[in-house]
């Protein structure tokens, strides 16, 4: 990496993966410069990045709140954009190096589409991109020159993974799960799933919606469905194992039968960093393993009829087309139905398989029709609810 400081985009910056990308950068030592901040409803928090880190940029992206807030507090030297219209122009701006594309759910597409239109290196936690738009991202990354690298630890675990080998010779990639709260809970037993309950994750500290997706395990089926467009794999190369200490967070089989590991501790910095600085590895002051203690690493097959998300995920993969976008939207909306109290959590995955099975399937479709079919899987959702 050269000299000067490397200028990096975040969207997203006061959810959790924003904040945790300016850990890095903080600890950076000047290395890596917060060049523009983006924030929906968490204002007061996106001022307060600002006024430390000085960025050219803020964009506050709800139109209406951004009106009604008080912005005085912005440092001199930073410009305020409003309006979700206003990211593609900065994260297309010759200054900004690096994309984090970190917005929850399908509101990121637009832009990770930006950015990857321009060219520039996404770093990219928004996992949504792939399974709503997998192959035409991957295919506009190809023709622009844009590089994608992961931030998901699973797909960060598998990048690093694959560089033990030649892509021709993977048997299979191996996506570890915690498998969250329930996973040894009866079916009967997730039928009377709280919120307070499903928002207590043993391992990890996560966003309300990715803390629910990773209760239902929905999480995992929308990573396979990433690793499929992002690796360009096959949906039957792709598997999936609970390991409950979320110490190996993949791992990538090889034709000849050796399977290759990576191990960190569950601190979502660590995969930050590596997209941040890769191809180069820094030296970091996060929490190490220590592997002079004693340690049990446990992996379990995933009990599908317990976690039927899975399947979903599996079936998506298969068949991609407009599968992913409605998909992924019905899921969004059930999980805020959930969050609510407007839906039981053992409902959230079987109104999304209900969606995925009446929709219109098209194998190719353009973006314009991801959008529609977004907005119409919201919708149906909405059926589900009690009045």
């Amino acid at each position: 990496m050269a000299d000067q400081a490397r200028n990096v985009a975040i969207l997203g910056s006061t959810g959790s993966i924003g904040c945790r990308t300016l850990d890095v950068i903080r600890a950076s030592g000047g290395r890596l410069c917060a060049r523009a901040l983006t924030a929906h409803r968490r204002l007061d928090a996106l001022v307060r990045q600002a006024v430390e880190h000085r960025p050219r940029w803020v964009i506050a992206t709800d139109e209406r709140l951004a009106s009604a807030h008080d912005w005085r507090g912005l440092p001199a030297g930073t410009d305020l954009l409003v309006g979700a219209d206003r990211l593609p122009e900065v994260v297309q701006h010759a200054e900004i190096e690096v994309v984090v594309a970190a917005i929850v759910g399908s509101a990121g597409l637009t832009g990770t589409w930006a950015a990857t239109e321009a060219g520039k290196t996404v770093a990219l936690a928004n996992k949504e991109t792939l399974v709503v738009a997998g192959p035409l991202v991957m295919e506009l990354a190809r023709r622009q020159g844009a590089t994608i690298l992961p931030i998901d630890s699973e797909h960060s675990a598998v990048f690093q993974c694959l560089q033990a080998g030649r892509r021709q010779d993977v048997r299979r990639l191996i996506l570890t799960a915690s498998g969250g709260p329930f996973r040894e809970h009866s079916i009967e037993q997730l039928a009377r799933v709280t919120v307070p309950e499903a928002l207590a994750h043993p391992t990890w500290q996560m966003g309300p919606k990715i803390t629910v997706d990773s209760a239902t395990m929905m999480n995992k089926a929308l990573e396979v469905i990433e690793a499929r467009w992002l690796f360009d794999m096959r949906a039957d190369q792709v598997d999936v194992v609970i390991h409950p200490q979320s110490v190996v967070h993949s791992m990538v089989e090889f034709r000849d039968g050796s399977v290759v590991a990576q191990m960190s501790p569950p601190d979502m910095r660590l995969p930050i960093q590596y997209a941040l600085t890769y191809p180069e590895r820094w030296d970091s002051t996060y929490t190490q393993l220590d592997i002079t203690r004693p340690w049990c690493l446990e992996f379990f097959p995933v009990d599908l009829e317990r976690f039927p998300a899975l399947t979903l995920g599996l079936e998506v993969a298969r068949r991609g087309g407009t599968t992913g976008a409605v998909l992924n939207a019905a899921n969004e909306a059930a999980v805020a139905r959930f969050l609510a109290g407007q839906l039981g959590f053992h409902e959230i995955v079987p109104a999304c398989q209900s969606v995925l099975q009446h929709h219109d399937f098209d194998p190719t479709p353009s973006l314009a029709e991801l959008w529609r079919l977004d907005a119409w899987a919201r919708e149906e959702v909405s059926r589900w609810v009690c009045p």
